[in-house]
Parts: structure tokens; sequence; C-alpha cells
């Protein structure tokens, strides 16, 4: 770890325990999601929330946000929602003094360091593309001029089951663009009773800020320095490779799968391996690291076929099978 000691290095590892407990004073359970929200922040991806209403998306994204002191801005994504309303618009203004008159472009609230994207498959694809160079360059083109948007910039999005009424399923390009696909799920009783009597109480659990803008780049440049072997990078490799069909891809491949992921998905499972490893106290990535992140990192990147559809089988069960069918050696 070029020009860190290991207190340093100790002392930054402590603050991811301090951030994960902050946001733990508003959110009951949901510690795998939690996690995969973090490694998303460190490996310096967005994320995709996916679950029916009510359960607690947009108030993890918030609790997040309070947790780190860095700017914060939500938008409801709805049917009328503007690419303007995102982007931010060209204003015309006159000088009283002159007259003379010059456009100056009011910046939207995609400019800040932590967007919440909230139901983002319900604005039609017109508005949903208007993150696309947002999410991919960091920049915002508009009237011929690029605008750099803040660092750390983080997207996290969330989204209804596309079965639901009224939603627009977002294309592969938007898609691609997530690190992360992140399912949430119902909680447990145990944890549905803990949830009950917490937010009917006369207050809800405060969220402190620990973490601020400069630590979280920090952070973000220590995951690049955590080690991978040379074995695991080739299974990395052949794990994407396989989940494309063609000669030599596994037999619930060729069956289930019409397009398989491209070297994006590659660079998410290394770097979510990696910043995985870090949130665990670990400098050096595990075959563990890899398999807990496939099915987040590859469910959204994989195209299903109709015998799919029809047998039931979701992208889950295809990666789990992959893994299984790619040997680390």
């Amino acid at each position: 770890m070029t020009d860190l000691t290991e207190a340093d290095i100790q002392s930054r590892l402590a603050r991811l325990g301090d951030l994960k407990a902050a946001i733990g004073q508003a959110i009951v359970g949901q510690a795998d999601v939690v996690e995969q929200l973090l490694i998303g922040l460190l490996a310096g991806g967005h994320c995709l929330l996916e679950g029916v209403p009510g359960l607690g998306k947009t108030l993890l994204v918030r609790s997040l946000g309070e947790a780190l002191k860095l700017d914060f801005h939500r938008v409801q994504f709805t049917p009328d929602l503007m690419p303007s309303d995102i982007l931010g618009t060209e204003l015309l203004e006159e000088d009283h003094g002159t007259g003379h008159r010059s456009f100056r472009f009011q910046q939207g609230p995609v400019f800040t360091n932590l967007l919440l994207a909230d139901e983002l498959n319900r604005t039609p694809p017109k508005t949903q593309a208007a993150l696309l160079e947002a999410m991919q360059e960091k920049t915002v083109s508009y009237g011929g001029v690029t605008h750099r948007l803040p660092a750390p910039f983080f997207v996290l999005a969330t989204q209804n089951p596309l079965e639901q009424a009224g939603t627009y399923p977002l294309p592969e390009a938007q898609l691609d663009r997530f690190l992360l696909h992140v399912r949430v799920d119902y909680p447990t009783e145990e944890e549905e009773r803990a949830i009950l009597g917490q937010t009917t109480g006369a207050s809800a659990g405060a969220v402190p800020a620990v973490m601020g803008g400069e630590e979280v780049l920090a952070l973000q440049k220590l995951v690049r320095d955590v080690h991978l072997s040379d074995d695991l990078l080739a299974w990395v490799t052949r794990i994407v490779r396989a989940s494309r069909p063609g000669d030599g891809a596994p037999d619930d491949i060729r069956k289930y799968v019409k397009w398989g992921a491209g070297p994006r998905a590659g660079q998410a499972l290394i770097l979510c391996a990696k910043a995985r490893a870090l949130l665990h106290g670990r400098l050096a990535a595990t075959r563990e690291d890899i398999a807990a992140l496939a099915a987040p990192v590859m469910r959204h990147r994989l195209l299903l076929s109709f015998a799919a559809e029809a047998e039931g089988r979701s992208a889950d069960d295809v990666v789990a099978a992959l893994v299984c069918a790619v040997p680390l050696a």
C-alpha cells in the first residue's frame, strides 16, 4: 500500500465499521443489502436496488446519505419527468444596467455527491437515458458545454419489480452502468417486529455523520491496492467468458442465456471482490469474495432465453450454476 502505514490502513478500516454501525441506527436487518451498498461505494460504482414498495429502500439510501457528510439529492422519477428536471437547463438572464442578455446554466439535482434516483423505472426511456453520461463519464453535456460532476459521485437507484403496473424496463445499456443489482427481500419475522417497534415509537433512530468525501475517495483508492492473485484473475475471466453462449459454454448457459456478460462484468466483479475484502478487514481478495458477489454483479447483465422463463430459471440460478461449473484451476 503506497504511502500508507499499517496504522493508517487500520484507522481507515475502523471507519468502515463506524459507517456500518451508523446505518444500523436507522435500518433493521438487511445486512447483505447494506454490505453490497457499501461495496458499491468503495468500488466507485452505482447500485440498483430492486424490491416491492415498503421495504425501506429509500430509507436505506437516505440513511447512507446522512452517514456520509456529502451533498445528497433525491429525485422522484415519474412518467412526466423530463431530462432537464435532472440535468439542469439554461436560463436567459438580463443585466438591467446594460440591457445585455445571456444564458446561464442552472444545474439540476444530478450535480451532487449522492443521488437517489427513486423508482427509476417509472419514468420513460428518454428520461432514463439522461443519466447515462452522468453515470459513465461523470459529466453532463448541455448546449455544447461539458460540466464535470463533483467527486465522489454515486447513483443509488431504486426500482419496483417489472411485473408491477406502470413500469418501463431499463434498457441493457443503462443496466450495464450499474456496478451492482441489489435485491431487497422481505425481512424476517424478528426483523419485522423490530421495525414495527422502532418506527411507531416516539422517535426513530438518528443517523450520525461519520465520514466525509475525502475519506471516501481515499478508501476508493485503497480498494484498488487490495491484492488479487493471478489464479483468481484468471477464474473471473473464465466465469465472464463462460456466460456467453457458444462453443465451449456450459450446457445451462447455451440453453438459458441469449446474451452473456461483457468485459465490464469482469471489471466489476474484481473491484467488488476487492472492496468486500477491505470491508471485512482484509488486504487480499479471496474466492469467497468473488463467489459472494457473482450474482449481484452479473444478474442484470445476462439476457435469459425463453427456455429459462418457461422453466422458471432466474438469472441467479444461472449464475450459481456458472460459478460451480467453472473450475478455479
